[in-house]
């Protein structure tokens, strides 16, 4: 069975940092192009940083030079390092493949407030 699981958000203050992990399974992690995507409140999901198979990366533009993603293949997970953190940045974070998307996991809240 396929499944994402999210870990490591929570309650941080503007400027602040924290990394996020997902651990896939029931798929073969290392053939897919993954994706963080995030849900604020009131808006939709969106994709907000993508890497490829071979480790190739792109960001949202409100994004770039703040949030880093990366992957352990051997581990089948996915990581976002953020930094310089905003209070826009407050959402539900997820990942998921950037194609031929899998049910969604639970996330992990991501609330940046002082």
């Amino acid at each position: 069975q396929e499944q994402l699981v999210e870990s490591g958000g929570g309650l941080v203050q503007p400027g602040g940092s924290l990394k996020l992990s997902c651990l896939a399974s029931g798929f073969r992690f290392s053939d897919y192009n993954m994706g963080w995507y995030r849900q604020a409140p009131g808006s939709q999901r969106e994709l907000v940083a993508g890497i490829t198979y071979s480790g190739d990366t792109a960001f949202a533009d409100s994004l770039k030079g703040r949030f880093t993603i990366s992957r352990d293949n051997a581990k089948s997970t996915l990581y976002l390092q953020m930094s310089s953190l905003k209070p826009e940045d407050t959402a539900v974070y997820y990942c998921n493949r950037i194609t031929s998307l899998i049910s969604w996991g639970q996330g992990t809240q991501v609330t940046v407030s002082s």
